[in-house]
């Protein structure tokens, strides 16, 4: 059985998000958590989040053995992007794009 879980209007680039997901994908969850502890990069105190609600959804919600889930898959999806301006020469503005995500995990029984 699947369970999932969702964080959307995540303030950080999905790109910088996607780089994360492949050291834990289709691992254990307990391997995945352990991973995601030691990464150094913002985005994986996020995404850690989003999967310890995932593992909580499976056991809360459907009786699910925490000790036997992995992590089926992760999708990082762009969100809206906040546009902002700033000033430069000449009396010019320029763009800045605040990228957002939306982080979906998806944890399965082993069976």
């Amino acid at each position: 059985m699947e369970v999932k879980a969702v964080a959307k209007h995540v303030r950080i680039s999905p790109q910088k998000v996607r780089k994360i997901v492949g050291a834990i994908k289709g691992n254990r969850v307990e391997k995945g958590l352990n991973a995601l502890r030691f990464m150094p990069q913002k985005a994986s105190g996020i995404v850690e989040k989003v999967l310890k609600s995932a593992v909580a959804n499976a056991n809360h919600n459907n009786d699910l053995d925490v000790d036997s889930l992995i992590v089926k898959n992760i999708l990082v999806d762009s969100g809206p992007t906040l546009k902002r301006f700033r000033p430069r020469a000449r009396g010019r503005g320029s763009r800045i794009l605040k990228r957002t995500s939306h982080i979906t995990v998806i944890v399965a029984d082993q069976a």
